[in-house]
């Protein structure tokens, strides 16, 4: 673990009855946002959402972000803004064309929600998205982060936001010995983030502060390894063992999940199932085998494993013959329609590998 030559700051957490010390980070905050400022001026990678600072775009990498690394999201980024460049585009786009663009990000809630979003600012704010935060709040999909990074990245408007490279930073400056993920440690951290804001609520610098915080956390205050050496705000930051810092909530058991499916095909076809219901709704997958006891003597010809949630589903492919009439939901897919269809990744992963092996095989 790496050692961290600071200056020595009292933590947050006083015993019963005592005053609280404050940390040198909001005793000082002016001096703390110099330092990220002057440092991010020098280090902040150039990313193309920070090039296009428009409101769409910020709302469409605000989305992809979520969950998804920074060098995954940017290919998407590109392709998504050429396909769809501003609200009226992606409001009047056919979902099956959004969720398709979208595969591969995985989390399919996030496209239909920022479908819904483009739809609800073309109807209600004529196309154009107002600075204002209950109307941003007010978008599907969009919560408390969201909102503050709409305001600091679209608006240049000094915002509170939190996500979790923020979280990660801010807990460590102040040596914050609470969970993050529980009440009381979100509420510490967001009234620091408050704290930390730059002058005027109706003025700039909001974009720089909030990007130069974030970037922190990306580049320096890591989850491993933070590089307290050449931190530019170490001198502020009262943790003495960094690496322990966020505490989190323990997270709940993984639980593993079989999925049985079945490979159905035909010459230049093959048989898929649309998902209903609000997790997969709209998306095809391999029809699902419900007499998974059946099965118990056959070999399954494709085995893989990938995780959802807290759950880690254990995917299996089998040899199934056609059924006489199709039920709901299924239909015979052409080889030629695969790649523009929103298959879930998996199955994609699944019928890439095995639609080779059955065309040379006859399947």
């Amino acid at each position: 673990m790496p050692t961290n030559p600071k200056l020595k700051i009292k933590t947050l957490e006083a015993a019963p009855g005592e005053a609280r010390p404050v940390s040198r980070v909001l005793a000082e905050p002016a001096a703390a946002r110099r330092a990220l400022a002057e440092w991010f001026g020098r280090q902040g990678r150039d990313l193309p959402w920070r090039r296009n600072t428009s409101p769409y775009a910020v709302l469409v990498s605000e989305f992809m972000l979520q969950q998804t690394q920074v060098a995954t999201v940017i290919p998407y980024f590109e392709r998504w803004l050429a396909r769809f460049p501003d609200f009226a585009t992606l409001a009047a786009a056919d979902e099956h064309d959004v969720l398709s663009l979208w595969q591969g990000l995985g989390y399919y809630s996030r496209a239909r929600n920022l479908h819904r979003a483009a739809q609800k600012v073309v109807a209600e704010f004529v196309g154009e998205l107002p600075n204002d935060d209950t109307a941003i709040a007010s978008l599907p999909g969009v919560g408390r982060y969201t909102v503050g990074a709409i305001a600091s990245f679209a608006f240049d408007r000094p915002a509170a936001t939190v996500d979790g490279n923020i979280a990660r930073v801010l807990a460590r400056l102040l040596d914050l010995r609470l969970p993050i993920d529980a009440k009381e440690g979100q509420a510490r951290l967001w009234a620091a983030a408050q704290s930390l804001l730059p002058g005027n609520p109706k003025g700039g610098g909001g974009r720089l502060h909030t990007s130069a915080l974030m970037e922190l956390g990306a580049l320096l205050c890591l989850p491993r390894n933070p590089q307290c050496l050449i931190c530019p705000v170490q001198s502020f930051c009262a943790a003495s063992e960094p690496e322990t810092l966020p505490i989190k909530k323990a997270r709940p058991k993984t639980v593993e999940l079989d999925e049985p499916c079945a490979w159905i095909t035909r010459p230049g076809a093959i048989l898929l199932e649309q998902q209903p219901g609000p997790r997969w709704r709209g998306l095809w997958k391999l029809p699902r085998l419900l007499e998974a006891d059946s099965l118990s003597e056959s070999k399954p010809i494709y085995r893989a494993e990938y995780p959802f949630t807290n759950h880690r589903i254990k995917l299996r492919v089998y040899i199934a013959p056609a059924p006489k009439t199709l039920p709901p939901g299924q239909s015979w897919i052409a080889h030629a329609q695969l790649e523009a269809l929103p298959l879930t990744a998996p199955h994609r992963r699944a019928i890439e590998n095995l639609l080779p092996k059955s065309q040379s095989a006859g399947h």
